[in-house]
């Protein structure tokens, strides 16, 4: 079965950081590329940043671009995202999702396999 399990959301204060991680199990996941989206109340999902299956190339939506930073531990089946310099606005909850895209997406429904989601809130 796959599962993709988010952690390491939370309140924070604006300016402050915060690490997610994305654990996964049920498939290979060094052939599978990740992406991070995000959820706010009201608002469309929005893809945050994405790391390729093969060469860990990255990219990022211009929103966190220079403030969050994607990475993915294949021995460990663990994708992070690191957001520094959190802003109110990045407040939503956040996804990881995995597929076997072999070029760079950040829309959501491209991707086969979502997980279920980790709040994180920035206080203003």
């Amino acid at each position: 079965e796959v599962q993709l399990v988010e952690s390491g959301g939370g309140l924070v204060q604006a300016g402050g950081s915060l690490r997610l991680s994305c654990a996964a199990s049920g498939f290979t996941f060094d052939d599978y590329a990740i992406l991070w989206f995000r959820q706010a109340p009201g608002k469309e999902r929005e893809g945050v940043s994405y790391i390729s299956r093969s060469d860990g190339s990255t990219v990022y939506a211009d929103s966190v671009k220079g403030r969050f930073t994607i990475s993915r531990d294949n021995a460990k089946n663990t994708a992070y995202l690191q957001m520094n310099s959190l802003k109110p606005e990045d407040t939503a909850a956040y996804y990881c999702a995995a597929d076997r895209l072999r070029a760079a997406e950040l829309t959501p429904y491209a991707y086969a396999y979502w997980g279920q989601g980790t709040q994180v809130t920035v206080s203003s």
